[in-house]
């Protein structure tokens, strides 16, 4: 598999290797290669990159994975690499060729141009041929040099400073696969008034500044109507780009521009007059399209201080959004300066992003961190910004958070320049509602929330709309449920022992006020949190007494986890899935090394696990598995070409129904992939997946016919498109209205059929009210359309409503931080762990980070990162404690990194 891109790749290594740096691609590598070869390959580029590229190459053509290849060219892409990109992806090296002849000239003038250079100001100009990281690198370097030389001859060691960043900007320009950057540098220095540094890039003769205008050729861009593509850029327009013989040496002509559809237009007409404005319309219409067209409208309306940021709610929906926008604009006009940021470059400066491009795709927290730092200072420094899936705006999710700023700003000043602000979603059915008057207040605060007076809806093209989407046809199978099972009752039985083995420990009914619970079920689980909540801060006389029963209790309370888990899985799976998730908790406990209670705990299961496997390997099917397999069977006999996606509640039974479906042989060949969220880290189930990894099992299923089916949690029904579906399973997965809409709305392609699989009929039931409310949304959006001044008039009091309460809320007087010693105790054993004198907050240095690879300087990742919900919170004085789930909810004063407490020793280190 990938062999013609592997050969590829080889053949092509020493044009790679010469841009390519591993360090930027860190995501990728981390997924698809094993620990200690990522760490060879970062040591390695510590003293040659290009060695480091090629090893990372060699490793690449030993990958066997499933999407790998479009997830290296996913990340190219993402961290700016478009000539590379561009040219792996068409196999075609000519343009980056054509950088040689720059290069060579820029490095036999390297000792002499970088005396000249100043970094700092340089680099406002150069944000076009420059990734973001490579720009806080080079400051970096300045300033960490400047640091450790504070001393009388602070100027000498400026001067060395600046030399320093010069040459860190000069390997950053040789590496460079921008074809500008050259001309880029020359308009930099003349800027910058560097006219020596400018002479000595002018003495070289003109074919080495010039690009032969033989070598050109005439692009022209063709757009054609293909609505079969709805994932694709262009979606309804894709481009094709056509090579015209001949020379050329003006602008690349554009023989056509964009057509949008007449229902995208009548989307785009409340935003293109400026007006805030919430865009409702069915998943799979086009909606980004039609953000990229008001963004578009809006460059061209405010050229001088259009500033646009366009807010994603998750990573793998930001990766995907970002991706559509930068290749959108470098097709349209490469002038668009287009870049993104997401939750794991927070080494980036949000405010030199901004400043610095015309468009920013980013995850909404990126920007409430930044604004909460101050390092964004107000909103006014934005002209528009896109809320994607803005239902969000609720609570205390980020977009509230960002909006909640916007709307201070507005009503405690009559002078403001606030940006304007476009919501885009499939549904605005938020909140619960029993009647339309309730489900219009619902609609009213969202539109509040988003300052926005007008609802933006298809009400003149419906006809042109429901050509292009198709809504799936909705169906109900009703499933009788499982029997009383010899298996069943065993654990049942193994967890009615846990807990009088608990009982003799401490009296657990006093730790929580969760009295009727059921084995096998969520409020069981709610239970056992609520428990070991309490435990958390249970104190007695005897400091060993508590932490004994503390330990006992955190043991007793994970193992009926684990038992009601398994009670769950075996009610929707098969027994044996629920068996071999037994046997992985328990091989980690016993890998693990376990104390007294968990060896007394692992002899209760072995003693009854033979009988357990054999009512696993002869017990009956599942009904419910049956109905599933006869459903799967139907739809595609009826139809090979089939591609399903099956929505289940948890990641352990998307595991079991994926091992189910290739243990059987009627099923195998769908070949499932799994695609669950990133989420935490388990001690018993894994972490979840990164956002390259989901883009390699989505690649999977839309580009090929090795999987047929994706089974996948959450993640996958808000935002992430999959138009090659036209079955959805709904396997006792059942929500809100927004999620009935987002999960239906991943069936795009037409004849798409949507059914729910359920033993309960309550679940069935409040799936068909969920039916019958959006017909109640969609009135009540009429209802307010309809009546304008009236909807005005509402969301002006609710937004002074708001504004009262927020005051009222910060005019308390906030608790002081106290001063005082507390010691950090180990929330599951009560183990002393380190007092908080002994912790520090690291803000002001987040970029050393990253520094650390070219400078070896102070390795900052490898202190501890302390999650306070790990701990319990003891005042050394009252000896009272206390559990904290956030690092802000805190009593207690911290004290921020200083540098002066890296001892003498290891500055000298760091620098040698």
């Amino acid at each position: 598999m990938y062999e013609m891109e592997k050969k590829n790749l080889r053949h092509f290594s020493d044009y790679i290797t010469r841009f390519l740096r591993p360090s930027v691609i860190k995501n990728f590598m981390t997924v698809y290669l094993d620990k200690e070869i990522v760490e060879s390959i970062l040591s390695k580029e510590m003293t040659s990159v290009t060695t480091a590229a090629q090893m990372l190459l060699d490793q690449m053509c030993y990958l066997e994975d499933m999407g790998w290849f479009q997830a290296f060219l996913d990340i190219l892409l993402a961290s700016e690499y478009t000539g590379l990109h561009e040219a792996i992806k068409e196999w075609n090296f000519q343009e980056l060729e054509e950088l040689n002849e720059h290069r060579r000239f820029l490095e036999r003038i390297e000792p002499s141009i970088t005396k000249h250079m100043k970094p700092s100001e340089l680099l406002a100009h150069m944000s076009g041929c420059l990734k973001p990281i490579e720009c806080e690198e080079i400051r970096a370097v300045s300033l960490l040099l400047n640091m450790l030389y504070r001393s009388a001859q602070a100027r000498d060691e400026s001067q060395r400073g600046r030399i320093a960043a010069s040459e860190k900007l000069v390997t950053s320009l040789l590496r460079s696969d921008k074809p500008n950057w050259f001309k880029l540098l020359k308009i930099a220095l003349e800027n910058c008034d560097l006219d020596e540094a400018l002479d000595l890039l002018e003495t070289s003769n003109t074919s080495s500044v010039c690009l032969s205008e033989a070598m050109m050729t005439t692009v022209s861009f063709e757009y054609r109507e293909e609505p079969e593509t709805e994932d694709m850029l262009m979606s309804s327009n894709n481009t094709s780009v056509i090579e015209e013989p001949g020379g050329f040496t003006g602008k690349p002509e554009r023989s056509g521009e964009r057509k949008l559809r007449e229902y995208q237009k009548e989307l785009t007409a409340a935003a293109v007059k400026s007006q805030n404005t919430i865009i409702c319309a069915p998943t799979g219409c086009g909606k980004t399209i039609v953000a990229l067209a008001i963004s578009d409208y809006h460059l061209k309306q405010f050229p001088e201080r259009a500033k646009i940021v366009f807010l994603a709610t998750k990573v793998d929906v930001y990766e995907q959004q970002y991706k559509l926008f930068k290749e959108h604009f470098f097709s349209k006009d490469p002038n668009i300066r287009v870049t993104g940021m997401c939750g794991d470059m927070d080494y980036l400066s949000v405010r030199w992003l901004i400043e610095n491009h015309d468009i920013v795709v980013m995850t909404a927290q990126i920007l409430v961190n930044a604004l909460q730092s101050s390092e964004v200072p107000s909103l006014e420094i934005l002209s528009l910004i896109l809320f994607d899936e803005c239902h969000n705006t609720t609570g205390k999710h980020p977009y509230n958070n960002i909006m909640t700023r916007y709307l201070d700003t507005k009503l405690n000043s009559s002078t403001h320049s606030l940006p304007q602000i476009v919501g885009l979603t499939a549904s605005v059915g938020i909140g619960s509602f029993k009647n339309e008057l309730e489900a219009e207040n619902n609609i009213l605060q969202l539109c509040a929330n988003l300052d926005t007076r007008v609802i933006t809806t298809v009400t003149e093209h419906k006809d042109e709309l429901k050509s292009y989407v198709h809504t799936p046809e909705k169906a109900f199978f009703e499933v009788k449920q499982c029997m009383s099972h010899p298996f069943i009752r065993i654990i049942k039985n193994i967890m009615s022992n846990i807990e009088q083995l608990a009982q003799k420990t401490f009296n657990m009914e006093n730790l929580s006020n969760i009295q009727s619970r059921e084995y096998g079920s969520q409020k069981y689980e709610q239970w056992i949190v609520s428990v070991q909540k309490s435990c958390r801060v249970l104190q007695m006389k005897n400091a060993d007494e508590e932490r004994r029963i503390c330990r006992e209790l955190y043991n007793y309370t994970e193992h009926l986890r684990k038992y009601n888990d398994a009670l769950i899985i075996n009610e929707d799976a098969r027994t044996k899935d629920a068996l071999d998730y037994l046997d992985a908790f328990f091989d980690q406990v016993r890998n693990a090394g376990y104390d007294e209670t968990e060896r007394k705990l692992t002899a209760l299961y072995d003693c009854q696990r033979p009988q357990l496997l054999r009512l696993a390997t002869e017990g009956d099917q599942n009904p419910k598995l049956d109905e599933l397999r006869f459903i799967l069977e139907e739809e595609y006999h009826n139809n090979d070409q089939t591609r399903t996606v099956m929505f289940v509640k948890t990641r352990a039974l998307a595991d079991a129904m994926k091992k189910w479906i290739d243990e059987t042989d009627s099923l195998k060949f769908l070949k499932p992939g799994v695609l669950i969220g990133k989420g935490r880290k388990s001690n018993f189930t894994g972490s979840g997946m990164t956002p390259n990894n989901q883009k390699g099992i989505l690649d999977s299923f839309k580009s090929s016919d090795q999987s047929k089916m994706l089974i996948a949690t959450s993640v996958a029904d808000e935002g992430i498109d999959i138009p090659q579906c036209n079955l959805v399973l709904m396997y006792e997965y059942v929500g809100n209205v927004v999620k009935m809409v987002q999960v239906r709305g991943r069936g795009r392609m037409e004849g798409s059929r949507c059914f729910l699989i359920s033993s309960n009929k309550d679940r069935i039931a409040k799936e068909k009210i969920n039916m019958f409310k959006e017909k109640m949304v969609e009135e009540a959006i009429e209802q307010l359309q309809s009546r304008p001044a009236d909807l005005s008039n509402k969301v002006d009091m609710l937004q002074r409503e708001d504004k009262a309460r927020r005051d009222h809320i910060s005019a308390s007087p906030e608790k002081p931080k106290t001063q005082g010693s507390y010691e950090l105790l180990c929330s599951k054993c009560k183990r002393f762990a380190c007092m908080s004198d002994d912790i520090r907050v690291v803000l002001l240095f987040t970029i050393l980070k990253k520094t650390q690879q070219y400078l070896k300087t102070f390795k900052l990742q490898d202190l501890p990162l302390l999650k306070i919900e790990s701990f319990v919170v003891q005042d050394c004085v009252t000896r009272r404690q206390h559990y904290f789930r956030k690092w802000r909810d805190v009593t207690f004063a911290m004290r921020e990194f200083d540098m002066t407490e890296i001892t003498a020793e290891a500055c000298r280190t760091a620098h040698l």
